[in-house]
């Protein structure tokens, strides 16, 4: 196997091998001929001069004694020549062996690179079916790697791969193959019982603890985990390829439940992700076509009954599949990076059909996690509203706690912008955070939404009941008015009411509106300006086009 490997990789190296050893025959055999004719001469001349100094014989030819000097100048040259070829020859071996060692493995780690592992993969399956075993394939990628570069520099992130292969290959079983594909993505492949999955099960689990464990590396020290995909032959069937396809889509699939740990391919992990693919195939069309368009739920004054905004949701009605609900197409538009032009045309659509409302009307939108990374995001937002010609002072802005964790001094920058334009800011889903208290002491919130799973709960949970009216006495004290998400009943509505709560939303209002089903409402409630309304219903007749 071994030897296959490197006949594919040197590929011209046995082409050019054979003349150079030819040469080198050739100069040995010149150099061993003209050392035999200078031993010829030297004992024709030698005998001469001592024939001549002794018994009185001729004196030797001088053309014999020029032969002499001419022949011990040929073997002088004939030997450097022989060397000197000796010496290139040994040169050009170590560079194609150099040019080998580069084509098939990873320079950084010295682990086989991804052709490589193909090769020796197809060996190892073959071998494996031959003595009635299966191979086990390991896709191990490092969770949040780039944090490691982009904090302490290439050199040490590159250190730490270097550590990271060390550990994992003295996880591995003999006669394992590694491999690393560039990053941080490494991959494992050996043979195992199939009647005994748990060995590779206990493999997995000894790479992830050796690699949770600290690295020191030029007097750092750095904490990393992983997550790992397993693929298994006998299950998963066809090639190398197919294998490393199936561990890197359970690898993914392993982060999104958590990182930190391992699972193993199954064939709905598959099909989740080609609906996946679809669901981003079908929104990269949708968002510009104008396809996702917002409703509108319902925002109540406690106190006065009285409506006095919105908060405005994404939908999505695909042309074949029919309605797409949030929960399935938001977290594919954050992963594939749409998240910010949905967000946007959202808002656009929103601001337009707002114009016309009464000014008292507000409008919350909520921003993703991914969107805080964008540092020109306040200025995006703020266009829109100019654009739109929408007051920003209409405009609140949700966020949720976990959208602070990444990067909270670029969520405090993106803030102060939009709250200098004065739009304000609500945090959203409070309660279901780690660090609700210190967050509304580091940005300037306006107000707080109570998560809807302990309005719901209200009622029925001594333990909601006790979270929701700490977090409205919260609110008081900190003169930070309350939002309760969720509220289905009036008998809800009225407990939170009487809690003190100043505004609710939910079902026992109404469910979320279209554009049109919105101006009925205000219309009815006299909140629409005249002028705007026949613009507005046009705005909203195009959208409905554009989604069917």
């Amino acid at each position: 196997m071994e030897w296959d490997r490197q006949k594919g990789t040197e590929g011209i190296g046995p082409a050019l091998a054979e003349p150079r050893e030819r040469g080198e025959r050739w100069t040995l055999a010149i150099c061993a001929g003209a050392i035999l004719l200078f031993v010829g001469l030297s004992f024709a001349v030698i005998s001469g001069l001592l024939d001549h100094r002794f018994y009185g014989g001729e004196p030797v030819a001088q053309p014999l004694v020029t032969a002499l000097l001419i022949n011990a100048a040929l073997v002088i040259f004939g030997w450097r020549r022989h060397r000197a070829v000796r010496v290139e020859m040994h040169g050009r071996s170590a560079a194609e062996e150099r040019a080998r060692l580069l084509a098939s493995r990873d320079p950084l780690t010295g682990f086989l690179n991804r052709r490589s592992l193909s090769e020796a993969g197809a060996a190892l399956l073959r071998s494996a079916t031959k003595r009635d075993q299966a191979v086990a394939l390991l896709i191990v990628d490092l969770d949040h790697f780039k944090m490691v570069n982009d904090m302490h520099g290439h050199a040490a992130g590159d250190s730490v791969l270097r550590s990271v292969a060390l550990e994992i290959a003295g996880a591995m079983p003999p006669a394992a193959l590694t491999a690393r594909f560039g990053g941080d993505a490494f991959a494992c492949a050996f043979v195992f019982d199939a009647r005994d999955p748990s060995v590779v099960e206990r493999i997995a689990n000894r790479v992830i603890t050796a690699l949770s464990q600290p690295m020191f590396v030029d007097d750092l020290r750095i904490h990393l985990s992983c997550s790992i995909g397993i693929a298994r032959s006998d299950f998963d069937g066809g090639g190398i390829d197919t294998l490393l396809r199936s561990a890197d889509i359970a690898m993914y699939s392993a982060k999104k439940s958590g990182r930190g740990d391992f699972t193993w391919f199954d064939r709905a992990m598959e099909h989740a992700l080609i609906d996946r693919n679809d669901i981003e195939s079908g929104l990269r069309l949708a968002i510009p076509a104008g396809q996702v368009v917002p409703y509108f739920e319902p925002q109540v004054d406690l106190a006065t009954g009285r409506l006095c905004g919105f908060e405005v949701l994404a939908r999505w009605t695909h042309p074949t599949q029919g309605p797409i609900p949030p929960d399935r197409f938001i977290p594919v538009a954050e992963e594939a990076g749409l998240i910010g032009d949905l967000s946007l045309s959202i808002m656009r659509q929103a601001f337009a059909a707002a114009r016309d409302w009464d000014p008292g009307i507000t409008l919350s939108v909520n921003i993703s996690p991914w969107q805080l990374r964008d540092a020109w995001l306040a200025q995006k937002i703020i266009k829109t509203t100019v654009e739109c010609g929408f007051a920003p002072n209409r405009l609140e802005i949700e966020i949720t706690e976990s959208a602070l964790f990444d990067n909270l001094p670029l969520a405090q920058s993106i803030v102060g912008s939009l709250k200098n334009q004065g739009v304000r800011l609500s945090l959203d889903d409070f309660g279901t955070g780690y660090s609700s208290l210190a967050h509304l002491r580091a940005l300037p919130f306006d107000r707080i939404k109570i998560d809807k799973s302990f309005v719901l709960s209200l009622l029925d949970n001594a333990d909601s009941a006790a979270i929701v009216h700490a977090i409205i006495g919260l609110g008081e004290s900190l003169n930070l008015p309350i939002t309760a998400e969720g509220v289905e009943t009036d008998a809800i509505a009225e407990r939170l009411a009487a809690l003190g709560c100043a505004k609710a939303q939910g079902w026992a209002y109404s469910r979320p509106l279209t554009v049109a089903d919105t101006r009925r409402m205000l219309a009815a409630r006299g909140l629409l300006h005249s002028g705007g309304s026949a613009d507005a219903d046009t705005t909203d007749v195009t959208n409905r086009r554009r989604a069917g």
